[in-house]
This record gives C-alpha cells, structure tokens and sequence, in this order.
C-alpha cells in the first residue's frame, strides 16, 4: 500500500485550515500511515457473505405502549406553581418584544 506523502498531509492540512509546522507535517504524516494501514486491514477482513450490522447484538424496542392514563388536574397543579395566569404558568419574559 502506498505510504501517504507528506505533500498530501500539507494539502489535507491546507483543505482544514491547519497552519502546521514542516516537523509536525512529518509527524502526521506517519500517523495518517499508520490510520490508513489500519483500516485498510479491516476492509481486507470484510466479507461479502457477512451482512453490515450496527450492533453486534439485535436490537429489541424495550419501550412500552402509550396509554392514556388520568393525569393531574390543571387547577392543583396551577395552584402549586409559583405564579399562574389565565390557567398557564407565568414565567419571567427572557425574549424581546421583536420576534
């Protein structure tokens, strides 16, 4: 497999908006071989009879249905907040009159 060159990393770099050092250019260089190396190994391990998966387990939906259920009513919950108006919370305004 062809090494990656260190005119590559400067232009990768460039392309990212890197300001790297010649020494550092070097450096990366080697790492991004070494990357590269790597998953050039695992596509030499993908086999065209093993299907893609996300998961090494199946995923099962553990969540349960929805239901309706009675829920609290809105006058004691009103009752229990700090400040209510025409049957909403009050809240300190955050926003600007413009929208």
């Amino acid at each position: 497999m062809p090494s990656i060159s260190r005119e590559e990393v400067a232009h990768l770099a460039h392309l990212a908006r890197l300001d790297l050092a010649p020494d550092e250019l070097d450096h990366l260089a080697g790492q991004l071989d070494q990357i590269l190396g790597a998953v050039a190994q695992v596509t030499e391990v993908a086999a065209d009879d093993i299907p893609p998966t996300s998961h090494a387990l199946p995923l099962t939906n553990v969540f349960r249905e929805d239901e309706q259920r009675a829920c609290l009513p809105a006058e004691s919950v009103l009752a229990a907040a700090p400040a209510a108006e025409d049957g909403r919370f009050r809240v300190p305004q955050i926003l600007g009159d413009e929208q």
